[in-house]
């Protein structure tokens, strides 16, 4: 492949609603272009950008995936991203490479929540953007209805550029809004002019109003013009399109089949007029040699410098890290310096990646895309630069998981081979994580939600070979007293020889402090207990509040005092006293009307307005307890909470079921509180069944 400089780079990523056709659009694009010669289909299993197994299983994309297409002397850098929102870390990395965006929307199910999310994505990392309507080739498709639709939840920027023609259900041809000229379809990417269709008018002015409010809203001198009635020229509306697209106060709407490969040639026409080459953008990182800002710009006369954005590991095609090159040429045998790791790393190739096929390149431009091989010590969120000007940009914000199962290996002797191919798959995927459990015996896996972690465990038996059984994970309970109880224990054992005698009187009451497991004190008088016993007692305390003796958890907030006792000059000894010690915890806790206390943790619920009534009236069936609620932009209610930890297995699920995939939550542990009884009797005879 050859060389590109920064100017002729464009970097685009395609998100949308999972199954909106993002990946088939690839497809198109890559034949229309001359990259393939035959079109691959997401049934078929044999597209370009869903190469992994799980997505040829799945039929959906479950990774970006980058496919560099060669269209009008620019090389476009399409990265796939996910739909499906249990992958929203591959697309929030995507994102973060990309220098614009195509939204792409079905023109049959229109404007869906995932549509609105990959706006909000775009928001936030304030990237140009596009509207692609798809599937204009299938009955009931409307294009009109996508336009007012998204001119109803985006206002005036919403600026459709071409509208469909079609005769006896099939799509012909389209009308270029802005010259006002019809085009009727030849062949793949040819058309000729032809007659504006009498039955089309009525859309045509629906759509011609939206892209002239568009072009009249980018400056004070047009929309004074606008309203006086004049009409802008073909080159004004493209020369106005051209500088605000960049900036994003307006948004093109386009449409075309990917099925047909209709008017996929003026969308990759678009992409290299109106969307900015890198470097339009800034990009800015820190010198950690001089400890002043880097401005990068993705220029080539600077230092070299490229930010590690994603990595693939696989245990087949092996690890390559991808990079986006923020300044500078980085060669084949450069020797780059990772200053996160303090390591060097030396290249020895330079790729391209089409899909998972690595294509060797001598030199990458800032701006581009590409990928390294076999990198050491080089993972995710890195910088790599030069030793002489150590570079390190900010990490992308990447979401959090909180849909959690535990899990264990199905094949004794397995549990290595699980660590190590998680550990592998946790450097691909930044929203995995791993957590051992010690207090309740259990490993959990983390993930965006129960597909995500179904398509883990169908990984790891595909790819790596080992088999994991997912279950429900337990809630790590803690139990304390209520009351105060008195104890008099006695440990007396008579063997040939010595024997062993501890003789303990103590009070266990509540200590007030729930972040303790216990407090010691002693009172004795008279060396009723010598002192050199008392360590023996405490010992004794430590050993029996790690499983206390309701349920078996941990215990907090226990006073223990020793006021007196008595001891054996002969038989007395640290372990007598240790076990007389042991046996009064047990009685004095029992006595002491003992609690189980329950994880609580603070939750947040972000929903559109419509849904908060239906998300409070779940939460409260949780027993959760709604604090208040904060209005979001957006139409968007914050719904405060606390909630027991117990209760929000499987939330993530009967959330997306509730919003329609439109809301989210987080949480976080805030303290322990005492369990309902029915809570406390369902868990005390469960242990003991366990226990059995």
């Amino acid at each position: 492949m050859n060389v590109f400089t920064t100017d002729n780079i464009r970097n685009v990523v395609l998100l949308g609603h999972g199954g909106c056709g993002k990946t088939s659009l690839v497809e198109a694009m890559a034949y229309v272009s001359g990259l393939t010669t035959r079109i691959g289909k997401v049934t078929d299993g044999n597209t370009i950008s869903d190469y992994d197994k799980e997505e040829i299983k799945r039929k959906f994309s479950i990774s970006t995936a980058v496919v560099p297409i060669i269209w009008n002397n620019c090389k476009i850098n399409v990265l796939d991203a996910p739909g499906y929102f249990d992958f929203v870390g591959e697309a929030e990395e995507a994102v973060a490479a990309a220098d614009a965006a195509i939204i792409v929307v079905s023109g049959k199910a229109g404007v869906e929540v995932g549509t609105q999310k990959a706006w909000e994505l775009c928001e936030k990392y304030k990237l140009p953007r596009m509207f692609f309507v798809t599937e204009m080739d299938v009955d009931h498709a409307s294009f009109r209805q996508v336009v007012e639709d998204l001119t109803e939840l985006y206002g005036k920027k919403i600026a459709p550029f071409y509208q469909p023609i079609r005769e006896d259900e099939k799509f012909v041809g389209y009308i270029n809004v802005c010259k006002m000229e019809g085009r009727r379809f030849t062949d793949i990417g040819k058309r000729k002019p032809c007659e504006i269709p009498e039955y089309c008018k009525e859309n045509l002015a629906i759509c011609r109003e939206a892209l002239m409010d568009a072009v009249a809203e980018t400056s004070e001198e047009f929309m004074e013009r606008y309203f006086n009635g004049d009409e802008f020229t073909v080159s004004e509306i493209r020369a106005a399109m051209k500088f605000n697209v960049c900036d994003g106060s307006v948004i093109p709407v386009s449409m075309g089949s990917s099925a047909e490969l209709r008017n996929i040639h003026n969308l990759m026409n678009d992409m290299v007029e109106l969307f900015p080459s890198p470097d339009k953008k800034e990009c800015a990182g820190f010198n950690a040699k001089t400890n002043e800002i880097f401005e990068a710009n993705y220029s080539f006369a600077k230092a070299k410098s490229a930010y590690v954005f994603k990595t693939i590991v696989d245990p087949f095609i092996g690890k390559y890290s991808l990079i986006k090159v923020c300044s500078g040429v980085i060669k084949s045998d450069d020797v780059l310096y990772n200053n996160d790791k303090d390591a060097e790393e030396k290249l020895s190739k330079l790729y391209v990646m089409q899909g998972n096929k690595p294509i060797e390149v001598p030199e990458l431009h800032a701006g581009d895309i590409g990928a390294i091989g076999k990198l050491n010590s080089t993972k995710t969120g890195d910088t790599l630069s030069t030793k002489s000007t150590p570079i390190m940009y900010g990490r992308t914000e990447i979401s959090k998981p909180y849909t959690y199962m535990s899990y264990r290996a199905k094949n004794k002797g397995d549990e290595d081979k699980i660590s190590q191919a998680l550990s592998k798959m946790m450097e691909e995927d930044l929203t995995l994580k791993m957590v051992n459990d010690a207090e309740n015996r259990q490993t959990l896996l983390y993930g965006m939600g129960d597909q995500h972690l179904d398509v883990v465990v169908s990984k790891l038996e595909e790819k790596f070979k080992v088999g994991v059984e997912l279950g429900k994970p337990k809630v790590a309970f803690r139990e304390t007293l209520r009351k105060k109880s008195d104890v008099d224990s006695k440990y007396k054992k008579q063997t040939g020889g010595h024997g062993q005698y501890g003789h303990v009187k103590m009070t266990f009451e509540p200590s007030g402090d729930l972040e303790t497991p216990f407090v010691f004190e002693q009172m004795v008088v008279g060396g009723a207990v010598p002192k050199n016993y008392f360590p023996a007692v405490e010992k004794g305390l430590q050993d029996s509040v790690g499983k206390g003796p309701l349920a078996g958890y941990p215990v907090v907030g226990v006073k223990a005092v020793l006021y007196d006792g008595s001891y054996h000059p002969v038989d007395s000894s640290e372990m007598a006293f240790k076990m007389a010690t042991i046996q009064a915890f047990k009685k004095g806790f029992m006595d002491a009307s003992p609690v189980l206390l329950e994880p609580i943790v603070s939750m947040k619920v972000l929903v559109p307005d419509k849904y908060t009534g239906d998300v409070m009236g779940d939460l409260n069936k949780r027993r959760g307890r709604v604090l208040g609620m904060n209005p979001v932009a957006g139409g968007k209610q914050e719904v405060i909470a606390d909630v027991p930890m117990k209760e929000i297995f499987g939330y993530s699920t009967v959330l997306r079921s509730m919003t329609g995939g439109s809301g989210i939550f987080e949480y976080e542990f805030a303290r322990y509180e005492q369990a309902p009884s029915d809570v406390q009797e369902q868990e005390v005879a469960a242990r003991a069944a366990e226990g059995e």
